[in-house]
């Protein structure tokens, strides 16, 4: 009751201060507090400061009152924590200290400070006091980290030629001192050096490296770590370095086509460069020849004549440097006029045509041969055909001969009886010509049922005759006669 009539007697103030002054008294018991020996936070955020009492469960805690503690500055009270009359801030951190939010437990005396900044870097003391244990106290240290924000400077510009140059410098200030350093390909070396300052420290980093155009486009990254950031920041800068090739000349890799009427024929001039040359043709001689075109690093010419010959310069140039590449053009006159069938030019097409002629020529001769090999062979066939047909028309008839005149020897008894030696030679040379015949006309030649009948008629006929000395004689038999295979009396 008393503390509460002085808070309606005095002003806000004197009561905080009264609270304040008295939390410092008391008796310790055995209880203790829970808190963070240091608490860390990101610069714009929001730092919870860790106070919580664990005794026994009886115990009460009334009051809980913070102060920051300067060395210099000594203590200056921040807030006070009642557990009746509730949270009460200093003017100087009013808006800025709040309770956790609900739900809250009564023994939990930890407070918010909203929107850390470097100057809230320091120590931090909170003092309990508890019913009827007594008083408790803690300290605590917040470090306020600020992330850097990096930097880059390129160097001076880079030539092709210079010796180790500035290529880049990294710079990053934070608190505490930010790590630099590089990521590239590039061949070079580094160097790092720092500031200090009051509440954070600068850090500057140069990468060093000798210029060459294979760097040209590069990129060169600087890399900068903090632990407040969430992950590494990076800057890229893209090398430039200046230089200018050598130029070159194409187009007399053949100096033979280089002759008089030609079309087409063209100069083109090579080089490369940082920045991007720029080219020019001149002639060593005198004015380039009318008719000659020029179009960037190309020379053109018109239809050639020996006007054209002469030595030819390419001049390129950049804000670096400017260099210069020559050539002599010598056309040749071959006394050919551009419609002669000789010229070399034609001389491809005719050869050209000449063997697609020769290859009409070889398809339709080929495809003759063809055709006199297909009726070369119909021929042959359709005269065998005709040869064999022959042959057996031929051997059809002499057979039918030889036949007839056999039965006409043994049918006629005047004429066995008149002429024996006679009708003995012709009967003999009969049946020679019939063995003959028999011979030829095999089994399995071709002959018909109607011959195959007449030669078994034939041998019938042979069973009644007997050869004595060159002369074919009739055997002798009971009657004198005999019967073919016919049928016919002989």
């Amino acid at each position: 009751m008393p503390l509460s009539l002085g808070a309606e007697m005095w002003g806000p103030e004197a009561w905080l201060t009264l609270l304040f002054l008295a939390s410092f008294t008391g008796r310790y018991s055995a209880g203790e507090l829970e808190t963070s020996d240091l608490v860390t936070v990101v610069l714009g955020q929001d730092a919870k400061l860790p106070c919580f009492y664990r005794g026994d469960p009886d115990e009460q805690v009334g009051q809980v009152a913070w102060a920051r503690v300067d060395p210099n500055e000594g203590t200056r009270e921040l807030a006070l924590l009642h557990s009746k009359y509730g949270l009460h801030v200093n003017s100087a951190y009013e808006d800025r200290v709040e309770q956790p939010p609900p739900p809250r437990d009564p023994l939990d005396g930890s407070v918010l400070l909203r929107n850390a900044v470097q100057a809230d870097e320091g120590e931090y003391e909170c003092r309990v006091s508890t019913f009827p244990a007594g008083s408790f106290q803690a300290r605590m240290r917040l470090r306020v980290l600020v992330p850097p924000l990096p930097s880059l400077n390129p160097g001076p510009p880079l030539e092709e030629g210079q010796g180790l140059t500035l290529a880049a410098s990294c710079t990053a200030e934070g608190s505490p001192a930010p790590s630099v350093s590089w990521d590239t390909e590039v061949k070079g070396t580094q160097s790092s050096r720092s500031f200090a300052h009051s509440r954070s420290a600068a850090v500057t980093s140069e990468f060093h490296l000798v210029p060459s155009r294979s760097m040209n486009g590069q990129p060169l990254t600087c890399v900068v770590s903090h632990p407040g950031l969430l992950q590494d920041q990076r800057i890229t800068h893209t090398l430039q370095v200046a230089f200018l090739a050598e130029p070159s000349v194409r187009g007399l890799e053949d100096q033979n086509l280089w002759h008089v009427g030609r079309e087409g024929a063209t100069l083109k001039c090579l080089s490369e460069g940082q920045p991007p040359p720029k080219y020019n043709w001149t002639r060593l001689d005198g004015p380039l020849p009318n008719g000659v075109r020029v179009k960037g690093d190309t020379l053109g010419f018109p239809p050639l004549t020996t006007e054209h010959s002469g030595v030819y310069v390419c001049h390129v140039s950049n804000e670096l440097s400017s260099r210069d590449s020559q050539v002599t053009v010598e056309v040749l006159d071959t006394g050919l006029s551009p419609a002669d069938p000789e010229d070399p030019g034609k001389q491809v097409d005719l050869v050209s045509a000449s063997v697609v002629i020769v290859g009409v020529i070889a398809a339709l001769l080929f495809c003759l041969l063809v055709v006199v090999v297909i009726l070369m062979s119909r021929y042959h066939r359709r005269k065998a055909q005709q040869m064999t047909q022959k042959y057996e028309e031929e051997l059809t008839l002499t057979r039918e001969n030889s036949i007839r005149r056999l039965h006409s020897h043994h049918t006629d008894p005047r004429s066995q009886s008149e002429e024996p030696e006679g009708r003995s030679y012709s009967t003999l040379t009969t049946v020679r010509e019939i063995e003959t015949q028999t011979e030829l006309l095999s089994p399995g030649s071709g002959r018909t049922e109607e011959e195959d009948d007449q030669d078994e008629g034939i041998k019938q006929a042979m069973n009644h005759f007997v050869q004595e000395n060159g002369t074919l004689r009739a055997k002798p038999t009971g009657n004198g006669i005999y019967i073919n295979g016919r049928g016919h009396l002989v």
